[in-house]
């Protein structure tokens, strides 16, 4: 069932308590932030992914929110963030409590539940809000959010060095699979001694002897040169993807260390 609409904690009893608003430091960013933040949008948008009359009701819509942005901003762990909620009055405030609460605000699955809820276009929509919350308060320039930089330094890539051996095993792999779907039968594929020559370069290599690896290279490369060459014996007009693998192929087995334009990624 969808939560109820509350934008306040009902009060306590207790009369003489006093509201955390009047207790905290209203220039910290957190009270800040909480200010900027339109939260009514994210009722808006997630009321409809609940059912209106089955369930109990859920968890205020800000609280979950909160404590999303919460885990996000400071890098910590479901079970984190619930846990210290109960200890930091700013958090508490940040999440829409408005006396301090001495009990978690929820189990730490509900974060997950929520998470497989909303989906990523929820996730999507909350970096939205923030990005509006950050240009209202003028803390971001709408001309800095025009063009975004990702650093992939550390991201794997299909790139290897012109002449690697495991280009070269690649491109004969690729070749001797285009073979076989043309009908062509090869005189030889190279497949189980192509994998020893690779295992072995690998291991010098990784043992610094270059000498021995550079040899094995060297075989890498006669073997693709040899399918190369039966495949277009056989096959003087091949079709067009035979034809892109036969270019990409030659172009690793001649091209050389300096040269540009090289064929860098695995077939």
């Amino acid at each position: 069932m969808a939560p109820k609409k509350r934008d306040r904690q009902t009060p306590p009893k207790q009369p003489q308590r006093i509201k955390l608003g009047e207790l905290l430091n209203p220039n910290h960013a957190l009270v800040q932030l909480a200010h900027s933040i339109n939260w009514a949008t994210f009722e808006e948008q997630f009321e409809p992914l609940y059912d209106q009359e089955i369930g109990r009701p859920g968890l205020p819509t800000r609280l979950l929110v909160g404590l999303h942005y919460l885990k996000h901003l400071y890098d910590i762990s479901d079970e984190t963030v619930v846990y210290e909620f109960v200890e930091n009055p700013y958090w508490q405030y940040f999440c829409g409590l408005e006396y301090f609460s001495h009990e978690l605000p929820c189990h730490p699955t509900s974060l997950v539940k929520w998470r497989n809820r909303v989906g990523p276009d929820g996730v999507e929509r909350m970096l939205q809000e923030t990005l509006a919350a950050a240009q209202r308060s003028k803390a971001l320039k709408p001309k800095e959010i025009k063009r975004v930089n990702v650093d992939t330094t550390v991201q794997e890539k299909a790139i290897a060095f012109p002449t690697d051996a495991r280009l070269y095993h690649k491109a004969r792999r690729a070749l001797v699979r285009g073979a076989k779907r043309a009908g062509i039968c090869l005189r030889q594929s190279y497949v189980r001694l192509g994998k020893r020559a690779l295992t072995k370069q690998s291991r010098y290599a990784h043992a610094k002897q270059f000498k021995r690896a550079r040899k094995q290279t060297k075989k890498l490369r006669t073997y693709l040169g040899r399918v190369l060459r039966d495949i277009q014996r056989k096959c003087p007009q091949p079709d067009e993807e035979l034809q892109r693998l036969l270019e990409i192929a030659t172009r690793i087995y001649t091209q050389q260390r300096h040269d540009k334009n090289k064929a860098l990624r695995h077939l």
